[in-house]
């Protein structure tokens, strides 16, 4: 196993190639001009210290509140309430860091092997569209913190108008970002799409009046032509769920529009989405700590020996790693580059080694606590601690089935040379390595006791981190934690303004009579219960390639989960259906992100992964039946 430097190196430039997997391609652009020098230092002192700052005080504030209330026995009523308010801000200027960074999610699975020029003109349309929404929400959004000016909050007392006025500051914000990114570009395909919006958007105007009259057929129009056109051609999900939801209620109904900021508000700020910064932290922390290589080393020196034995580690390393990091591609990333070297010299093939750590991937998806596992709770209701509970076992079942690929695989492997450690060697990687492996029980026993709940143990784990690598693992790189700091602000902002705009549309949808629709459909579905569970899983495959799968629980979990009820499904069995589908699709090729983050950690093409990935996806899609056709897996332990 590589260790020190190197292996810090390794990690820091996988993640540099994963960004440029997963992130869209910023536009052609000129020379730097004054203003874009100026938008810098604006960045720098109004979003990006700031964001830093509130992920610290988010950090100090739950802890905080935790240890009073559990440690003291003195709760402090006003820390949820001051922690909800930097929260919003907290998303809203993570939301624009990840503008500028070119870092919002998107599918680029159409548009990423156009030649340049082509994919400038691309680009462009998909900024200015993402242009036209946030100026069409300027003054919704000034309409929104103008109604809330008056209100005052309940313990703090202070007005609503400070937590509103993070939408309106967050847009405005996005908005310059945008706009000096199509200035910054080459004039010619900015200056024709831009036209070609206007055009678009007047025709829509002066069809509005036909449009009201066409009831539901504009659904159609609005979230599955339009929302599908702008996800093809790039435009960051976020915004194209807010772009279809604006156009939809201001062209075809006559809902006031401040309804949408007031409905991206309400998805934000549930208190229990607060676990994804703090997790998205958390997971930075571990690698930079040492924690994460400690883990693997002794998993290594445990099973290293055996046939086939890092390819177990690797599943291993994935599963206890896995759920506390809020990226899956930093998941990977902090346990990969330490195994690879040495699979590539036991004779393991690169496309093998990619299909294998795609699969770890998608498998890990229910371990708690993860982010999908926490959306899940904030928009469906279902309680946190039944799905930590419920997800442990669903991962396990995958990891049995991928561990019979690997035992296949690797049967005939020569392991004459590999060396045996010894006992002793072995005893002193385990106390080396047992601060590390205790950060998981500690996380999930403090959730499922009661001492924290989910929102507040990833600040527990913080600074359990922080202790266990400065005093234990004595590798705490200070210089790294603002870094660290905005990559948590801009990857949650990212996640939450996915949220709050899928909030709105799923409101748009609701009223507009399609969920009421949909139950009908479903609930007719030939086989009940199975049958509905069976087409669930399918579309979930489907739709977390496609949006991948925080924003497709956030769209479908609040108008799906009531009819799985309805049916008879219990709702923890259901979360772990979709949510093991969702990781299916997520990490499946062609269309799937998470493959391509795999295949630039590994640093392999992925042509030559694509064929080598369908042994793992199927051992993931009998697991999937399994999980599908047996609840006990789910729920045997609630």
């Amino acid at each position: 196993m590589t260790a020190g430097t190197d292996n810090k190196q390794d990690k820091e430039t996988s993640m540099e190639h994963t960004a440029e997997a997963v992130a869209p391609a910023p536009l052609a652009r000129s020379a730097p001009s004054a203003a874009s020098a100026c938008w810098r230092r604006l960045m720098v002192c109004v979003v990006e210290v700031p964001a830093a700052l509130i992920v610290l005080a988010e950090i100090l504030l739950l802890g905080g509140g935790a240890f009073a209330r559990y440690a003291l026995h003195q709760p402090v009523p006003w820390t949820d309430e001051l922690a909800g308010i930097l929260f919003l801000w907290l998303a809203m200027l993570g939301a624009i860091i990840a503008l500028d960074r070119g870092s919002h999610m998107q599918l680029t699975t159409f548009i990423k092997n156009l030649p340049p020029a082509r994919r400038a003109w691309v680009d462009a349309l998909g900024m200015w569209l993402v242009v036209a929404f946030l100026s069409l929400l300027l003054r919704p959004a000034w309409e929104h913190l103008a109604e809330h000016l008056e209100v005052s909050t309940p313990t703090l007392e202070i007005s609503e108008g400070y937590r509103a006025a993070a939408v309106l500051a967050g847009v405005v914000l996005m908005l310059v970002a945008a706009t000096l990114r199509l200035l910054s570009a080459h004039w010619k395909p900015v200056a024709a799409t831009g036209l070609m919006v206007a055009l678009c958007g007047g025709l829509l105007w002066l069809l509005s009046p036909a449009l009201m009259t066409l009831g539901n057929v504009n659904l159609v129009i609005f979230f599955l032509l339009m929302l599908v056109a702008c996800v093809a051609i790039g435009v960051p999900i976020a915004f194209a769920f807010g772009l279809a939801t604006l156009c939809y209620l201001s062209l075809s109904t006559a809902t006031p529009l401040s309804i949408i900021p007031n409905r991206m508000q309400e998805g934000m700020s549930h208190l229990i989405l607060l676990a994804v910064p703090l997790f998205v932290f958390l997971g930075a922390l571990i690698e930079m700590t040492g924690l994460a290589r400690a883990m693997i080393h002794f998993l290594v020196s445990l099973i290293g020996h055996l046939r086939g034995g890092l390819q177990y580690v690797l599943l291993g390393a994935m599963y206890i790693v896995s759920g506390i990091s809020g990226a899956k591609a930093a998941d990977m990333a902090a346990v990969a580059p330490s195994l690879f070297p040495e699979m590539k010299r036991r004779g393991a093939k690169d496309g093998d080694l990619i299909g294998l750590l795609s699969a770890s991937g998608a498998m890990s998806e229910t371990i708690p606590p993860s982010i999908v596992l926490i959306t899940v709770g904030s928009v469906t209701g279902v309680s946190i601690t039944s799905l930590f509970i419920g997800g442990l076992m669903p991962a396990a079942v995958g990891l049995v089935m991928m561990s019979l690929v690997v035992w296949f695989q690797t049967r005939k492997e020569d392991m004459s040379r590999v060396p045996r450690p010894s006992r002793s060697a072995i005893v002193k990687a385990l106390l080396v390595a047992l601060p590390a492996l205790a950060l998981p029980v500690i996380i999930r026993t403090a959730v499922v006791e009661g001492v924290a709940t989910a929102t507040e143990v990833s600040t527990i784990g913080i600074f359990y981190a922080v202790v266990a690598g400065v005093l234990v693992y004595r590798q705490f790189d200070w210089r790294r934690i603002y870094p660290m700091l905005l990559g948590t602000a801009a990857l949650s902002g990212a996640i939450l303004l996915i949220v709050g705009c899928a909030t709105a549309m799923a409101w748009a949808l609701t009223q507009s009579g399609f969920a009421q629709d949909l139950v009908e459909i479903l609930s007719a579905v030939p086989g009940g219960k199975t049958g509905f569970l069976l087409v669930s899983a399918l579309a979930f495959v489907m739709l977390g390639s496609l949006l991948e799968g925080i924003p497709a629980i956030v769209l479908f979990g609040p108008l799906l989960f009531p009819i799985a009820k309805l049916v008879g499904v219990h709702e923890v069995h259901y979360a772990m259906v979709v949510i093991f589908a969702m990781g299916l699709g997520l990490f499946a090729p062609p269309f799937g992100v998470g493959f391509y983050a795999a295949c630039a950690i590994g640093r392999v093409s992925p042509d030559v992964a694509m064929p080598k990935v369908w042994p793992h996806m199927a051992a993931l899609l009998v697991a999937l039946v399994l999980l599908t056709l047996v609840p006990w897996f789910s729920t045997g332990f609630l």
